[in-house]
């Protein structure tokens, strides 16, 4: 609802956008409008998440780019070529055929070419999908979540992240208490100021026992 939710020109005044000249107004003092203030927009603020947006967005497209490469077969393309010592006309049919049949179920298969007067680079298989693939994808999805997670100012062990090194991310009760202390009790705060707004108390949150 607050995405469609406009503030009137008039202090208090809110309107809700139903549709194209669907408007509905509430009424002047109605709403509360809690939000992160920014220098540059005094009117709505800026969400705290806005500076991890591009980051997630280049995420979903490593993500989608490598889903869309896996899917239209391009990681198992190659050419295959035959120099000095060649294949017959014959040979180079069947061989055609056994690799056209690799496909699909069971295509996991050993193959055999003889070349009497082959040398050493007479058959080469050649990948050209392989430079696309290159597209550092780990690395991409790494930095891209600690990009996300430095916004939200989450700890990785929190979330599930499984640690690429041996120490793991640390004791996790610990990060648990630290995150509570430093980022859930200041959101609490900030959802009590509905308190003064109203002048009584209608948030009410139950403290936290230590340890726990």
């Amino acid at each position: 609802m607050a995405r469609y939710t406009r503030v009137g020109v008039e202090e208090g005044a809110f309107v809700f956008l139903q549709g194209w000249r669907k408007e509905h107004w509430f009424k002047r003092g109605s709403v509360f409008h809690g939000m992160q203030p920014w220098l540059d927009q005094e009117i709505y603020g800026v969400p705290e998440y806005l500076s991890a947006l591009q980051s997630a967005f280049l995420n979903e497209g490593a993500t989608l780019f490598r889903r869309r490469y896996y899917i239209n077969g391009a990681h198992a393309g190659f050419i295959m070529y035959v120099g000095e010592g060649g294949l017959s006309t014959k040979d180079a049919d069947t061989l055609r055929k056994a690799l056209k049949d690799t496909k699909g179920v069971g295509n996991f298969k050993s193959m055999f070419v003889h070349l009497p007067n082959g040398k050493k680079d007479s058959l080469q298989l050649l990948h050209p999908g392989e430079a696309a693939a290159k597209d550092e994808f780990v690395g991409i999805k790494n930095t891209t979540r600690d990009d996300v997670l430095a916004a939200h100012r989450g700890a990785p062990q929190l979330l599930g992240v499984v640690p690429a090194n041996a120490g793991g991310f640390g004791d996790v009760e610990k990060a648990d208490q630290v995150f509570y202390r430093n980022e859930i009790q200041p959101l609490q705060q900030r959802f009590q100021a509905i308190n003064d707004w109203l002048g009584q108390e209608v948030v009410r949150f139950k403290l936290r026992e230590p340890g726990v």
